[in-house]
């Protein structure tokens, strides 16, 4: 499903960044809908990124390789190779590349998957290509934390969580987290007590400039981080949710 005409929109774009982020930026579009790919290409080379196209999941590693990218904007629904296997033999060849998402009809136990496999963020389709931007140019900013929790974290149910190695040991097994859940429990731990509101972790984690945005990112990381930390991840007692404002880190 492509969005609603992308080339019409982009005039409405800044001439370039406000911090820069674009500058000498390559991003690699996979995406198998021409037109839509078509747009994504000249929305990114109007704010000022290299970009480029790759219209199937077969050519990804190829494109991948000879493009060398800061950043993929991968579709989940490709021919050839889906989504989910273009992230999972990436990230298999250790190329740590940042990956935002897209899908018009993923389920939430597929975005739980390629979260697990390393993706940084997700759109939702349609979208309009100012959205777009302001996602990519969120994966080329740092998150800076006022507190740094201790690196080894000793949690109910036996559970040990090393957030130096990004590991939680638990029930004899390791259960690797992804940098994203990472980032995200630093900060929760960082603010315990403390609710935090969505907007709060698309500003601080995912450096948004605007939480002004429709996305479930948020909630589905929190449900991958649950099944991680919690003793009974359907009863969650230390990432709580707190209705109506956000979720709140409780020890």
């Amino acid at each position: 499903m492509p969005m609603s005409d992308p080339n019409s929109q982009v005039s409405g774009f800044p001439e370039s960044t406000s911090d820069q982020n674009a500058a000498a930026k390559t991003v690699l579009v996979i995406e198998d809908e021409q037109a839509l790919a078509l747009g994504l290409r000249d929305a990114l080379e109007h704010a000022g990124y290299n970009a480029h196209l790759c219209l199937d999941g077969a050519s990804a590693s190829a494109a991948i390789t000879e493009h060398n990218p800061d950043l993929l904007v991968l579709d989940l629904m490709l021919p050839g190779k889906n989504g989910l296997d273009v992230l999972r033999d990436l990230r298999a060849d250790g190329n740590k590349v940042r990956v935002l998402i897209l899908s018009a009809l993923a389920s939430e136990e597929d975005l739980l998957a390629g979260f697990q496999l390393g993706a940084d963020d997700y759109m939702k389709k349609p979208f309009s290509p100012r959205e777009l931007l302001a996602r990519v140019e969120a994966q080329f900013r740092r998150v800076e934390l006022d507190t740094t929790p201790p690196e080894m974290l000793d949690l109910p149910g036996d559970i040990r969580v090393d957030l130096a190695r990004l590991e939680v040991h638990r029930d004899g097994a390791v259960l690797a987290l992804t940098p994203r859940e990472g980032d995200m429990l630093t900060y929760l731990i960082a603010n315990r007590d403390r609710v935090v509101t969505r907007d709060d972790l698309l500003l601080d984690v995912w450096h948004y400039k605007s939480a002004n945005v429709e996305t479930r990112t948020v909630d589905i990381h929190i449900v991958g981080l649950r099944r991680k930390v919690e003793p009974n991840p359907s009863e969650p007692t230390l990432i709580q949710t707190v209705r109506g404002k956000g979720y709140r880190w409780y020890s």
